[in-house]
């Protein structure tokens, strides 16, 4: 193979000529083969098709397929790369659903940043697909996004960095209440960032019963009285902070709270660390570099968490989307619910069981067990929720 330009570095060379392609299933031979895989024979599947549309979810890979859509507004922590400089990103995403989860994904890099323009662009696709994974679209245009989608399209529509990141963080915490000996319903739990992942982290802990939240961004904590806020952080401010009347900075917010949880990229000074209570909860998310170093943030916590594979407790979305997909596939969910999401977390937070110790709160993504789990209760909760159609 000739030579590239960044010859000889391993990332590089793994990344030549792409990281998947498409394999047939079905096998070419000879002349007989060919005429059932493509004319004649395929136009009486696709004429079975148009008599009967869900004949779709039988004799075609759209029941078992999800577009991985990006616009490159927020890839990673690179931010606003655009959608050339997304596709390895999108690429990783799509290998890592077909090996976690036995789930074909294509990935799409939109060249536009128009909220319209791709809701458009998706639900012409859709017919293509059984779910639509969005991924690193940037916050407040994601929220829009990821609704709109919801209310015109009939199949799983799932943004990853809202919610896979909130399922395992969730799955991480409740194992880590667990272990301090806290009751959700009473922890106090602050929340450093109002993006994508920390509105979605938000929201599946109140889902979860978790009660006394203050959600901060760059101003402070989220509260009804703040006029600069957006729709979606102002239904936040009333479901969170108003309840307990928290208000400030974040160095009042952290004196005597249970748990951090960090996705922001902002660094918390080790004075405000120090101030939270014994036994603390310390996860720190953003990547490269965690809000809480880990070696400062077992000066004062009990347990810590980041999104980094080389510390413990790596809360990774692998853990959670390709599972999801999967069940949501295997009942032909029409959605991914509420319910279907704290189902995945709460099947998470089991896989740990007797082996719950400070540094192993959340499973490892090669755990053997983990998209079986996730399948599992998500399929259950499908069910449950009234979105399976099977």
């Amino acid at each position: 193979m000739a030579s590239h330009p960044h010859a000889g570095d391993p990332v590089f060379d793994l990344h030549l000529g792409g990281k998947m392609e498409i394999v047939s299933t079905a096998a070419l031979t000879g002349p007989e083969e060919l005429s059932l895989a493509y004319t004649p024979g395929v136009a009486r599947v696709c004429e079975a098709i148009a008599a009967d549309p869900s004949m779709t979810q039988h004799y075609t890979w759209v029941p078992n397929t999800v577009a991985v859509v990006t616009d490159g507004t927020a890839v990673l922590g690179l931010g606003d790369i655009g959608p050339a400089a997304a596709m390895p990103v999108m690429e990783g995403k799509a290998v890592l659903f077909k090996q976690f989860g036995g789930v074909d994904a294509v990935p799409i890099c939109l060249d536009t940043t128009d909220v319209d323009e791709i809701i458009e662009t998706v639900v012409r696709l859709a017919p293509s697909f059984g779910g639509i994974n969005l991924e690193d679209i940037s916050a407040p245009r994601c929220f829009e996004i990821e609704a709109r989608l919801k209310e015109r399209l009939d199949i799983p529509v799932f943004h990853d960095d809202q919610h896979g990141t909130a399922v395992v963080a969730l799955a991480a915490l409740t194992n880590a209440l667990r272990l301090t000996g806290r009751d959700a319903a009473t922890a106090r739990v602050v929340v450093q960032g109002a993006g994508a992942a920390g509105v979605a982290v938000a929201r599946i802990l109140l889902q979860a019963g978790v009660r006394d939240i203050a959600v901060l961004d760059r101003q402070g904590v989220l509260t009804s009285t703040r006029s600069d806020l957006t729709a979606v952080k102002a239904a936040l401010a009333r479901d969170t902070a108003d309840h307990f009347g928290r208000s400030g900075t974040l160095a009042d917010m952290m004196a005597g709270a249970d748990v951090y949880i960090g996705v922001s990229g902002g660094q918390v000074p080790e004075e405000i660390v120090a101030s939270m209570a014994d036994d603390a909860i310390i996860f720190g998310l953003a990547n490269p570099t965690p809000e809480v170093h880990p070696d400062l943030a077992h000066k004062y916590a009990r347990v810590v968490a980041t999104g980094r594979s080389d510390f413990p407790n790596q809360i990774n979305n692998v853990l959670a989307f390709p599972g999801i997909f999967r069940g949501a596939f295997d009942v032909h969910a029409t959605a991914i619910t509420e319910g279907m999401k704290v189902a995945a977390a709460t099947a998470l937070a089991e896989l740990v069981g007797a082996d719950l110790r400070e540094d192993l709160v959340i499973p490892s993504p090669f755990d053997p067990r983990v998209p079986g789990a996730v399948r599992s209760a998500v399929a259950d909760a499908a069910r449950r929720d009234g979105v399976a159609r099977r």
